[in-house]
């Protein structure tokens, strides 16, 4: 559990979302423009990365206390805060991110290190490879597989233990070094294992797509041909069956679940700001509306950081977190679509950051599942009595 104060740590990084809004718009033209932000040094991305302590020379210090940004509910305050100025750039630095997530829960001390060692290096993405064009995020039908050896018939050549797939929709993959990949070696649901791949390795294929939204995120796609994969890339290897693969990385989806809502939760505050900060007086009908947004914006930040606290303390129970996400991504487009009409019948073209809220909001509810998704979640924990604040919902 964090002892972190987490108000501090939200002044703290104030001036940083900031500065993220003041690049939104260029890394949106040009999600190359990333470098431009990270150049500038404003963003502290390393530090706010989530590395174990011993990785980084200097962590975050709040107030002179170093702040490692390792428990879920330190990561939803910085992604709300930061959010605020850009949530693809959240998403889209470099550093451990998801991967990140995974290796903690599944990695022995050497992948560990392999892991973090390489990642605390400055500019070093990291990517999470499960999607797939044909199936989804539906991680028990997948069709990535590790074969035995021997060629492909389509490309030849490999010897070994293999990847052999197509992935899609996979943020930063085009420019990460290395990664975590979901693939099939056996029927049935222990038949999942998560491997740690590094992107120089023959036969391994990434390309950026173009997108409407997050595109600091820079989705791509990946096709695995005959990816040479070696004994100790297997995460997990120490562990049993049961704790391993899909079911182990189970724990992971319930983390990262509260972190997706508070970014809506970061989008939603952004647009209230903005429209408030664009407009000098509202109807009575209007000011209505709006504090009403912002009781429910007071409500969902609470339920996230309560899904946090709940993934802290039992990460492999996902009813909170479905949650949090469901709740936050209702009201994030509620109000996104909401609040342009305030500013005129022209608002998303004369307003392009209010424009560039309203896209991000989808990619945010592809990320760890839809709501239907966190719905059955949800419903699933109601019947098996976890749901015990289901009606925040």
């Amino acid at each position: 559990m964090s002892t972190v104060d987490l108000d501090a740590l939200r002044d703290h990084l104030r001036p940083v979302g900031a500065a993220l809004r003041a690049h939104a718009l260029a890394i949106d033209a040009d999600p190359g423009a990333l470098h431009t932000l990270l150049d500038s040094g404003v963003l502290p991305y390393r530090e706010l990365g989530g590395f174990p302590p011993g990785y980084l020379d200097d962590p975050l210090r709040v107030r002179g206390v170093p702040v490692h940004v390792r428990t879920c509910v330190e990561r939803v305050v910085v992604a709300e805060t930061l959010a605020w100025g850009d949530a693809s750039v959240v998403v889209g630095a470099p550093g451990p991110s998801m991967s990140g997530v995974v290796v903690d829960d599944l990695a022995d001390d050497e992948q560990r290190d392999r892991f973090y060692e390489r990642v605390a290096q400055p500019r070093t993405w990291t990517f999470f490879g499960l999607t797939e064009p044909d199936r989804g995020s539906d991680a028990a039908a997948l069709e990535t597989a590790v074969a035995d050896g021997g060629p492909d018939p389509a490309d030849g050549g490999a010897v070994g233990p293999v990847l052999r797939g197509h992935k899609k929709y996979v943020g930063n993959v085009a420019r990460a070094s290395l990664g975590v990949v979901f693939a099939r070696h056996r029927p049935g649901p222990l038949g999942v294992g998560v491997h740690l791949v590094d992107t120089d390795r023959p036969g391994f294929d990434a390309a950026p797509l173009s997108t409407t939204g997050m595109r600091a995120v820079q989705l791509g796609e990946v096709r695995l041909r005959n990816v040479p994969l070696l004994p100790h890339d297997t995460l997990g290897r120490h562990l049993s069956p049961s704790r391993r693969g899909l079911l182990g990385a189970v724990r992971t989806f319930n983390r990262l679940r509260p972190v997706v809502a508070s970014l809506a939760v970061g989008v939603t505050r952004a647009a209230l700001d903005y429209v408030r900060a664009e407009r000098s007086s509202f109807t009575a009908d209007e000011r209505w509306r709006l504090a009403t947004f912002e009781d429910r914006l007071h409500a969902a930040r609470a339920l996230v950081l309560q899904a946090a606290r709940a993934a802290d303390a039992d990460p492999a129970d996902g009813t909170l977190p479905a949650a949090a996400k469901a709740t936050a991504l209702d009201l994030a487009e509620e109000v996104t679509h909401a609040v342009p009409p305030l500013l005129g019948p022209g608002a998303r073209w004369e307003h392009p950051y209010l424009d560039k809220l309203v896209r991000d909001v989808p990619g945010l509810e592809m990320m760890e599942g839809t709501r239907t998704v966190q719905r059955l979640t949800l419903a699933q924990g109601w019947l098996q009595g976890r749901a015990r604040h289901a009606e925040l919902v």
